[in-house]
């Protein structure tokens, strides 16, 4: 039993939801998403929640029932509220600046990186050192803050590199003289 299939996706005021068929179609303040799910499961729109069931008691059925329901539940939070990443810059002269629709990283290289901002995506530098990526798809805003950490990674020995914000990095000794 999928203990986070069992839970319905209650829908907040301001977000309506539409279902034909497997396709799901959410609607909020922030935009609209839609997702078809696999002939797996069932979905049903109760009173304010949406309700997702296997068909069946296969393992595919059992797999689709919590990917389906937090799919579900991620579109909802996504028209509400959204998603964000937060990235941190460590290092000399590293620094980042959003001029129109691109992202200017100076990142060490001997050129600047202009990383273009996709649509459905708002990047902000609050600090040259500190990157924001919000949006209300939680893959697009996870791949574009993984493409710009892909830049300069962090590494081991100085910690030098854009990293997630609160991401630990495994310091190293250098050599020893």
């Amino acid at each position: 039993m999928s203990r986070i299939g069992k839970k319905p996706v209650e829908l907040p005021s301001g977000v309506t939801a539409t279902i034909s068929g497997q396709t799901v179609e959410v609607k909020g303040p922030k935009g609209n998403h839609s997702f078809t799910a696999t002939d797996d499961v069932t979905i049903v729109q109760e009173d304010n929640a949406i309700t997702v069931t296997p068909r069946g008691s296969s393992k595919r059925a059992r797999q689709q029932w919590g990917m389906s329901r937090t799919r579900v539940a991620n579109m909802v939070q996504g028209v509400t509220d959204g998603f964000k990443k937060e990235l941190e810059i460590q290092g000399v002269g590293y620094r980042a600046a959003v001029q129109g629709n691109v992202l200017k990283l100076n990142l060490g290289y001997s050129h600047d990186v202009d990383f273009d901002i996709p649509a459905g995506v708002t990047i902000t530098c609050p600090k040259q050192t500190e990157i924001v990526v919000e949006g209300s798809d939680p893959q697009l805003v996870g791949q574009v803050a993984a493409n710009i950490r892909d830049w300069r990674r962090p590494e081991p020995y100085k910690g030098k590199g854009i990293r997630y914000k609160g991401e630990f990095i495994f310091r190293k000794e250098g050599k020893k003289k």
